[in-house]
């Protein structure tokens, strides 16, 4: 899979231009695309997401015993990651990344935007234990505002979390920037930039409400 940094924007943000995943998210953007396949295509372009988002994990060397002979080969080491969705939207991309990340422990944080002031506004929070000791992955579908995932990323620090990936299908360059100058610490990983965000704060051309899609209350 091929990641690039987008050339007007800083490099920390990584857009994965993979042609599989580009070909899924379009397929995605589609109006005429159906729940249950919007909802496939969602999933498949999260474990795209979570191969590249997980490319620098740290590994370490162990011994195995093939049919062949002994050898020593890498895994993975340190503590297992953690995902935390964004709701409910977030929940959407959840099982695409455990599909590859199947000993990932998982946390939600419950964020609306308010319509008129399109700030976040908090109504559930729950993390696994020790989550501090863990790299954390935050997962939502689209940067839009960057509201939602600014506040989102305040609370895990509030919450003693050092090590913090953030992961979306789509990115608007409004919610970039505000994501940027309220974290600028935290990588994020995303299938696409967009153009900009309407007066609605939708991002354009965009996909519509992912949670809307996802869950099928459109």
């Amino acid at each position: 899979m091929t990641a690039s940094p987008t050339a007007s924007l800083s490099a920390a943000i990584t857009v994965i231009d993979h042609p599989l995943l580009q070909h899924k998210l379009s397929m995605a953007r589609s109006a005429d695309t159906t729940t249950d396949n919007f909802r496939r295509l969602v999933r498949e372009i999260a474990s795209m997401l979570a191969y590249e988002v997980t490319r620098d994990l740290p590994t370490e060397l162990i011994s195995v015993t093939t049919p062949v002979a002994d050898c020593q080969v890498p895994v993975i080491s340190g503590k297992k990651l953690c995902l935390v969705s964004i709701l409910r939207a977030g929940n959407g991309m959840l099982d695409g990344m455990i599909d590859l990340l199947p000993g990932a422990r998982v946390g939600h944080i419950g964020l609306y935007r308010d319509p008129q002031t399109l700030e976040a506004v908090e109504y559930y929070f729950k993390l696994p234990e020790d989550v501090e000791d863990r790299l954390v992955i935050v997962v939502d579908p689209m940067l839009a505002t960057g509201n939602s995932a600014s506040a989102a990323l305040s609370r895990l620090k509030e919450a003693g979390v050092t090590s913090l990936k953030f992961v979306c299908l789509l990115a608007a360059p409004e919610g970039i920037a505000a994501l940027q100058a309220a974290h600028p610490d935290v990588p994020i990983t995303t299938g696409a930039v967009d153009s900009h965000l309407n007066d609605h704060g939708y991002i354009v051309p965009g996909l519509g409400d992912a949670g809307d899609r996802i869950f099928g209350t459109r």
